[in-house]
């Protein structure tokens, strides 16, 4: 074990543990925004209770992700010091911003929104709830704005050996911002669709007598959160599709590793499906081959070459030198690592869309079938986790795809470590994170557990008696 990859291990841990809860929360909290909408302009109750019972499974993932965020930032300054030295003036705008604004925004509404249902008009409460969904969106753009910038740099000068920031408007106006932000907010919305519908399939599973008002709700959710899949799984796919074309151009290296492209292929190329790849000798063992498909997935026609690894590297060895900082530099990529995890981000993504159209139908008007086939209800209800899973395995391709550098093409990850931190205060922080996060886990996964052994409308109607109680009455204690 040494310094470099103790820290990267610590970073990966936090940053996968965090975006656990990032799409999580901005997901949840835009389908019950859609719930609350839908009663406003219904009137229907059963609207506005499920707004307040998924509600509060929006708040837990809200909670969860505010401490491990926290966690995240911290172990910035103490195992990325000159990392955070030379990449301060850049990251502190967007991070103000982040918690200045948008962190501001979502813990003021959330307030307004909880303790003001039924003392406001239903309009202006509805307002608080699309405050909310502002703040966790605009939340995501001010911190991928600042991995854009790690991504692609834009808008600095480099002064006394630090990035300083040069023009604010361009690291909003950065191409990686816009199709980062487009990609995370899909997914996001789309994960929240997915647990909702998923949690959703284990309540109808559990085996006891609904109430026809707690079945209706149930179905009304179901039907809501297929259509968001629908929808954003979609979306997630279009934007990922312009991302890709985008990275063919600025990052290389990180697509052919997706493809596991290590010589230039012949034009029309053909698609690996899977395969193992050997980084030592280049090869690309066990592959299953498409022809033509790469050209197709690339450039959206039947021909053109895909540029390798090798050849990549070559030329990135002649831009940055084959030595910085005293440092031999390999410029490829995990490959197994980034092949995979393409496969199983696009494989989720497309599954999702395929698992809500089918649901669709099989819950269109006049139409159970959905519901009368527990199996059915199996396959949404294990898919509850697949959001969590596609969306590390996106992370990794984006992190793991810019290696060896912190900020692409000016810092290396050599470069970034703290120098005065040490192997064992490393490993003890690891070791803490981890009891930490798993306990964070376990105790999330409990509440959520507990909170759904309640029903819809009996939540309401129990927190209904509960606020008509007085708690000066005698026999109240």
């Amino acid at each position: 074990m040494d310094i470099v990859s103790l820290a990267r291990f610590q970073f990966a841990m936090t940053t996968v543990f965090h975006f656990f809860f990032v799409p999580f929360t901005i997901g949840t909290g835009f389908a019950v925004a859609i719930m609350e909408t839908m009663y406003v302009r219904t009137n229907n109750k059963s609207y506005k209770k499920m707004t307040k019972f998924w509600g509060n499974i929006f708040m837990l993932s809200f909670a969860v992700g505010v401490v491990t965020g926290l966690i995240q930032e911290f172990q910035f300054g103490m195992n990325w010091s000159d990392y955070s030295r030379f990449m301060g003036d850049i990251f502190g705008a967007p991070l103000a911003f982040e918690a200045l604004l948008s962190f501001f925004i979502e813990s003021t509404f959330i307030g307004l929104w909880v303790f003001t249902w039924d003392r406001v008009k239903k309009g202006l409460h509805l307002f608080f709830i699309w405050m909310i969904v502002f703040g966790t969106v605009t939340s995501a753009l001010w911190i991928l704005t600042a991995n854009a910038f790690m991504q692609h740099p834009v808008g600095f000068t480099i002064r006394n050996g630090r990035a300083e920031m040069a023009n604010f408007g361009a690291l909003l106006s950065n191409p990686q911002v816009i199709f980062e932000l487009g990609h995370v907010l899909m997914i996001a919305f789309l994960t929240g669709a997915t647990i909702i519908a998923g949690l959703t399939a284990f309540q109808l599973l559990k085996k006891r007598e609904l109430s026809a008002e707690n079945k209706t709700i149930y179905h009304k959710t179901m039907r809501l959160s297929l259509w968001l899949m629908l929808i954003f799984s979609l979306g997630a796919i279009a934007v990922g599709d312009m991302q890709m074309q985008y990275l063919i151009k600025e990052q290389p290296m990180k697509f052919a590793a997706t493809e596991a492209v290590y010589k230039t292929t012949k034009s029309p190329a053909p698609w690996t499906v899977v395969g193992i790849a050997n980084p030592k000798t280049h090869q690309v063992n066990g592959k299953v081959e498409i022809p033509v498909m790469l050209s197709v997935l690339s450039y959206h026609k039947t021909s053109g070459a895909v540029t390798g690894m090798e050849e990549i590297n070559a030329q990135l060895e002649k831009k940055y030198g084959t030595h910085i900082d005293g440092h031999k530099m390999s410029y490829y990529v995990p490959v197994n690592t980034l092949f995979w995890s393409f496969r199983v981000m696009c494989g989720f993504g497309a599954l999702l869309f395929l698992v809500s159209l089918v649901g669709l139908i099989m819950t269109r008007k006049g139409k159970e079938t959905l519901y009368n086939h527990r199996w059915c209800l199996w396959v949404l209800a294990i898919l509850t986790f697949s959001p969590f899973l596609a969306n590390t395995a996106g992370w990794f391709i984006t992190e793991f795809g810019r290696a060896p550098w912190t900020v692409y093409g000016l810092f290396t990850i050599q470069q970034s470590v703290s120098p005065d931190v040490s192997v064992g205060s490393l490993l003890t922080s690891n070791i803490i994170y981890f009891v930490l996060f798993t306990s964070l886990a376990i105790i999330l996964i409990s509440l959520i557990m507990r909170y759904l052994r309640n029903d819809p409308a009996e939540l309401e109607a129990a927190q209904a008696d509960k606020k008509a109680t007085d708690p000066f009455a005698k026999g109240a204690f």
